[in-house]
């Protein structure tokens, strides 16, 4: 295959990605992006390359001081980073719970993403793939799950009460088998189990 051409094979692969995918150098600055994290930032790939993945990201600590990404004191916890550090070590890093406050529109929000970093060498130099999947959606669920008292069902959007589980099967393709607790077990078959 020649050059060019797996050039563009592996652009029409990385652009096919449904999630957000950059690949960033050591210091974590992008050095290219794929179709949906040019989406995500509203951005143009040209105006983002070279620049720190905080910033561009528009991470609040990326603006604490004048250091910038990576050079804050909170940079030290930062999920993205500690993940790229990583996998510069050569660990990849699988679907790591990352917790971020970004700039939007003036406004602070609390986004919530699941992080995975992946090293590899290109051209003789090491680079890493960080894909972002987000999980606001599924937090905001769990922080705004109407129940009832009494019989635990839930209130979905069309204030339609229905079973825990039917609401989490309909909104979250999750799928449940069940079992009895030990509490219930002795309070249901007291003859069979004992504590």
């Amino acid at each position: 295959m020649s050059s060019a051409i797996k050039d563009t094979f592996h652009r029409v692969v990385l652009d096919a990605m449904p999630s957000p995918v950059f690949v960033v150098d050591e210091d974590v600055r992008i050095v290219d992006v794929n179709a949906n994290a040019a989406k995500m930032l509203a951005s143009k790939p040209d105006l983002i390359i070279r620049r720190s993945a905080g910033e561009v990201l528009h991470c609040v600590h990326s603006r604490d001081g004048p250091g910038g990404c990576g050079k804050e004191p909170l940079c030290g916890h930062c999920t993205v980073r500690n993940s790229v550090n990583e996998a510069f070590k050569g660990q990849k890093q699988v679907r790591q719970r990352a917790r971020m406050t970004l700039t939007l529109d003036c406004k602070n929000v609390e986004s919530f993403f699941l992080v995975t970093t992946v090293p590899f060498d290109y051209k003789n130099k090491r680079l890493v793939l960080v894909i972002l999947e987000e999980r606001n959606e599924l937090m905001a669920l769990r922080s705004l799950l109407p129940i009832c008292i009494n019989c635990k069902k839930v209130r979905n959007d069309q204030a339609y009460w229905q079973s825990v589980e039917s609401y989490l099967e309909t909104y979250l393709a999750v799928d449940f088998s069940h079992g009895i607790c030990p509490k219930c077990a002795n309070e249901l078959y007291p003859d069979v189990f004992h504590e």
